[in-house]
């Protein structure tokens, strides 16, 4: 080959390596992947719910006021506006950031929620339900979700898109107001049994459910707490509870003699980094907790009244969550339990020492 040739085929190379790299399609992802807030101005971690597009932020009372100026990781070549960086104020309407992605195909708007719980009594009286997977989740009367469930995990399971189809839901079974908490544990799915889950207990928690985590680690997808301030006393509350007739191990056998048990407790816990149910109950973060003792049947609404029982040696310094979290089935973060056992909560409530 001539040199000519040689150096006409090379340019030719070069000419088709440009074409390649330019034809390359551009990124259609448009996530903010993270949104960071000076640790200083956070009374918990900051939350990014993927499906329903939201940024949860636990703040101190100074950066509410005065505004916040994060800076955000979107995907590859993605753009928004605000602009990262930008201050924004919270303490009017909810801000809202439009994220566009690098090909320019698609668009996300998350909006930013700011949670700062200072009253502990919960009375279920409001819902709302997911635009699409149509499960309910409890709200406050200003719309702020501070309650989650394992709904959203259940929903990846196939369940009809209904509220009554998803083991958590309201119910008008109240015992005060027009609304209460119902939680029933159900049978599982055809997909959910193909990995080994038999059952869905139905669960109440306050905090967050991580989608992401939900197939790989479902017990870590459960992020239990909201900020406290203070120290708490006493957990009270009402209940009534029904147990299905036959409990079952994770491999779908029936127990003979087991009966079924709800569970409800409150525990307060130091950092701001939430517990999950792997650890909630064995962390040495843990400061106090208030459990209630008898998780048997009660055909009626029952008052408890649960002193927190405070861990020795355990110090109340600095930043601290109070988690809530109730189950129809006390071993149902272990697929065990029995289908049909059925809790209602109603009138929840942390009262601080004085």
């Amino acid at each position: 080959m001539s040199k000519r040739s040689i150096w006409g085929f090379l340019l030719l190379c070069v000419l088709a390596t440009q074409s390649c790299i330019k034809d390359a399609p551009l990124n259609p992802e448009a996530d903010i992947e993270t949104f960071e807030i000076a640790a200083t101005q956070l009374t918990g971690d900051v939350f990014i719910d993927q499906i329903n597009r939201t940024i949860t932020l636990n703040l101190t009372k100074e950066a509410y006021e005065n505004g916040v100026s994060p800076t955000l990781t979107l995907s590859t070549g993605a753009s928004v506006s605000p602009a990262s960086g930008t201050l924004i104020s919270l303490a009017g309407e909810d801000v809202s950031y439009e994220v566009t992605s690098a090909s320019g195909e698609n668009k996300k708007i998350y909006t930013v929620k700011v949670l700062n719980v200072g009253n502990w009594s919960f009375d279920f009286e409001n819902w709302q339900t997911h635009p699409t997977d149509m499960y309910g989740f409890p709200v406050e009367e200003n719309g702020v979700q501070l309650w989650s469930s394992g709904n959203p995990g259940v929903a990846l399971s196939g369940v009809p898109a209904r509220p009554d189809a998803y083991p958590t839901r309201s119910t008008s079974d109240g015992y005060l107001g027009t609304r209460a908490a119902e939680m029933v544990t159900i049978k599982g799915t055809v997909l959910s049994e193909f990995i080994g889950i038999r059952l869905f207990a139905g669960s109440l928690f306050l905090g967050n459910f991580n989608a992401s985590q939900a197939l790989l680690n479902p017990l870590a997808a459960t992020e239990f707490g909201e900020p406290y301030i203070g120290l708490p006393d006493r957990f009270t509350g009402y209940y009534k509870y029904a147990a299905g007739p036959e409990f079952i191990n994770r491999e779908g056998q029936v127990q003979p003699g087991v009966k079924d048990q709800c569970t409800i407790y409150a525990v307060l816990y130091s950092g701001t980094t939430r517990l999950n149910a792997s650890n909630i109950m064995t962390s040495d973060r843990v400061i106090a907790r208030a459990e209630l003792p008898d998780g048997n049947d009660k055909a009626d609404f029952t008052k408890f009244d649960i002193p927190f029982v405070y861990r020795e040696g355990a110090s109340t310094d600095g930043n601290m969550m109070m988690a809530i979290v109730a189950s129809s089935s006390a071993q149902g973060d272990s697929y065990m339990g029995a289908i049909g056992s059925r809790l209602v909560v109603d009138s929840l409530t942390i009262v601080p020492k004085l």
